[in-house]
């Protein structure tokens, strides 16, 4: 049997990795530091056939530790969202950055030869991929406050100021993180792909785009926008959506996030660098709304659209499924009505109000 070590196995996508792997018999061990601004202490959920860890992957010596016997590993260890403020940053790198160069410092002095999946996202991308009829694919200029305040959501052509289509983004597109949170990811993509040009271990990156489900926290700036709208419903309010609500992402499901993460494990030959999980079907916030108000069931509010934008969101960010699906095999399975309808009827994880991450 295989043991594969989950860091943040206790969190929203982690503790789903770790429930799809001992359903496929895979000896799981779990490495997760129960952060005081997504746990207010071991959740209710954890899969009993796993073993559990309370550790810092700061700690080098819990995390030498931990990689005892480990044949794979699935780093889903982060802190997400865009933060409350500009002040979390130190907290965010430390977490995210440092944390992942000590879980590599560790692989590497315990001669790993395993393979490394890091649960990365489709925020490396900063805004999604654009093309004017006349320039072809173009990268749009940065989002100004001026033009957010005055309703123009979306970006001109940077040559010749006509509206552009939005198109899905590949692998291969130039990465652009406009936040925090989005370029520590990108440098935890770096750092791992750094160990594996060194080492020869197989490194893949799975870049996993607005994940939605069970376990999600409620009420909480660090949650996404699904998690947002759904505790605004369960507390008798109208989702307040952003901007014009046309902007576009991609939904996808964590049981297929965590289908993702084992089929990287079993692929032959193994996978790396960057890879899309993603539905490849675009949908506006506004209809993930709406459709999540309706199943909510009767009289609850309908979406409210408010105009109201922040500088470090991006407009439009679809993904191509195509590399996905070639060398993972992997499509997204469970659809967008009946997810949205069953996340809308699910109880939301308690949430923790954000002065808690300060320390």
């Amino acid at each position: 049997m295989r043991r594969v070590l989950v860091t943040g196995g206790a969190g929203f996508i982690g503790s789903h990795v770790v429930d799809t792997l001992v359903d496929n018999g895979f000896a799981v061990r779990v490495l997760d530091v129960l952060h005081s601004a997504a746990h207010h202490g071991p959740p209710d959920y954890l899969n009993p056939e796993a073993e559990y860890r309370v550790a810092d992957l700061r700690d080098g010596d819990a995390v030498i530790d931990g990689l005892e016997g480990v044949d794979a590993v699935s780093h889903q260890a982060a802190m997400v969202g865009l933060g409350v403020d500009f002040a979390d940053t130190p907290e965010y790198v430390s977490h995210n950055d440092g944390g992942t160069a000590v879980l590599l410092w560790a692989l590497h002095r315990r001669g790993f030869e395993g393979r490394l999946i890091l649960g990365s996202s489709m925020a490396v991308y900063g805004d999604g991929r654009y093309r004017c009829p006349a320039h072809g694919v173009v990268r749009p200029g940065p989002r100004t406050p001026e033009r957010l305040a005055a309703g123009r959501f979306d970006p001109p052509c940077p040559a010749c100021g006509e509206p552009l289509v939005s198109e899905p983004v590949p692998e291969d597109a130039a990465p652009e993180p406009r936040n925090v949170y989005a370029a520590t990811k990108l440098h935890q993509e770096h750092l791992c792909a750094a160990f594996a040009r060194e080492t020869g271990v197989p490194a893949i990156f799975l870049r996993y785009h607005n994940v939605y489900g069970p376990r999600m926290p409620r009420d909480t700036p660090y949650a996404g926008v699904a998690s947002i709208f759904r505790s605004a419903l369960e507390a008798g309010r109208a989702a307040r959506v952003f901007e014009d609500g046309g902007q576009c992402r991609d939904f996808i499901h964590v049981a297929d996030v965590a289908r993702a993460n084992l089929l990287a494990l079993s692929a032959d030959p193994p996978a790396a660098g960057p890879v899309n999980v993603a539905s490849g079907q675009p949908r506006t916030v506004l209809d993930m709304a709406t459709t999540l108000a309706r199943a909510h069931g009767p009289g609850a509010p309908p979406p409210v659209v408010t105009g109201d934008f922040r500088l470090g969101d991006v407009r439009h960010i679809v993904a191509s499924p195509e590399r996905a699906r070639a060398v993972l095999g992997f499509t997204a399975e469970v659809p967008f009505p009946s997810g949205m309808a069953e996340f809308a009827r699910l109880p939301l994880r308690a949430g923790v109000a954000p002065r808690t991450i300060r320390t």
